[in-house]
């Protein structure tokens, strides 16, 4: 019967020689920040896209099918190619922005590459923090995706 397990080629108490040191450090927190910038996102659209006030200003049509009494699931409130949009735009922002940035990283290096991704971020922020209409917003997705997809790289 096969079984699993790990094997030492190094006998017990032999220390490893290689020491972590500040730089190693710091890569593996900016490292990071691509896994934290898609939780900021998880965690912001999906409280945002419950939110009567914003439903109501950029998705009135789902704003009145969520205060429609006579739908009871939350797939029928919730069924809308803009919403559907807003949420996935990231995504495939990100998905996409990946194949430039590993020319970019080839190019470029890293630590420009992880700049671009801050910059990407940062105005996609901005945009839909100011986002008065659903294209301004969906532009500021697609940013935001790019700086995720630019920090993953």
């Amino acid at each position: 019967m096969p079984g699993g397990g790990f094997s030492s080629v190094t006998p017990a108490g032999v220390e490893f020689e290689a020491k972590i040191t500040p730089i190693v450090i710091i890569s593996c927190i900016m490292a990071s920040t691509g896994g934290l910038m898609f939780g900021y996102d998880v965690g912001v659209s999906g409280g945002v896209t419950s939110m009567p006030d914003f439903l109501e200003k950029f998705f009135p049509v789902v704003y009145r099918k969520t205060r429609d009494p006579g739908i009871d699931g939350n797939y029928c409130k919730y069924d809308n190619q803009g919403l559907q949009l807003f949420t996935s735009s990231l995504y495939l922002a990100g998905l996409t922005a990946t194949f430039f940035a590993s020319y970019t990283t080839r190019r470029l290096g890293r630590r420009l590459t992880m700049l671009i991704a801050g910059f990407f971020f940062i105005a996609g922020v901005v945009l839909n923090a100011a986002a008065q209409d659903l294209a301004m917003l969906i532009i500021g997705r697609v940013l935001l995706g790019c700086g995720v997809g630019f920090a993953n790289q």
